[in-house]
């Protein structure tokens, strides 16, 4: 079983999220405070951490932060505050994910368990790429992880970090399909992009990519699903 650390100073709230979590698994450590948020955690013996803003002895981004020079655990902020600011500042400070109350039960339940998985994913990719050779090849498309180079039929391009990460992530895969949900978790970590900034950013790669001696596109667009690498075979 799963352990998620609950700081919030309202009792309610963690009497509605206990019953939701133990049923998809996790044990719920409920603090009221930052000093008992302190004491209590420990990146080891959780998953993931639940974060009011308004606490009774401190502002919440402040312990956001402290995580976040020592731990990479998920963090979701949860709050009453609607300020666009302060949802960019908890972001900014580290935080995964924010939800403003009041909220669905399930909602928080279900956001957490995303990021747990996107997490086991990026760790499972991560874990197969560092067996991988440092250059990637298919298909006249080479891309070198040391100089962080990619080259067409020998000619380099010159591509955005971002850019640059797709053409890793799709050669790592040739032929897989890739939803744009799951290009957002592993090129944009997870971040809130719209569907429509991934397929600009598609395309924009795309035409600096150009076409296979065939004529096709290097990135094939597979309706209702997502893009991959066109194969030879097709």
């Amino acid at each position: 079983m799963g352990r998620i650390l609950l700081v919030e100073d309202e009792p309610e709230i963690a009497k509605l999220l206990e019953l939701p979590f133990r049923t998809e698994g996790f044990e719920l450590d409920h603090v009221t405070n930052l000093k008992d948020a302190r004491s209590t955690f420990n990146d080891e013996k959780f998953q993931a951490v639940l974060l009011d803003l308004n606490l009774p002895d401190g502002n919440g981004i402040e312990f956001c932060k402290e995580i976040r020079q020592k731990s990479t655990i998920p963090i979701l902020i949860i709050t009453a505050r609607r300020d666009e600011v302060d949802r960019i500042l908890g972001l900014e400070f580290g935080a995964d994910d924010y939800i403003v109350k009041p909220f669905s039960p399930r909602e928080v339940v279900a956001r957490v368990g995303a990021i747990l998985r996107r997490l086991k994913w990026s760790s499972l990719l991560n874990d197969n790429s560092s067996k991988e050779q440092d250059v990637l090849e298919y298909m006249g498309l080479l891309a070198d992880k040391i100089k962080r180079e990619v080259k067409v039929d020998g000619k380099p391009i010159s591509l955005t970090k971002t850019e640059y990460q797709l053409v890793v992530t799709l050669l790592r895969r040739p032929g897989m399909v890739f939803s744009r949900e799951k290009l957002i978790e592993l090129v944009w970590d997870g971040n809130y992009i719209q569907h429509r900034v991934v397929d600009s950013v598609i395309s924009r790669l795309r035409r600096k990519l150009g076409n296979l001696p065939d004529g096709r596109p290097r990135i094939k667009t597979v309706h209702s699903v997502g893009y991959a690498l066109t194969e030879l075979d097709e």
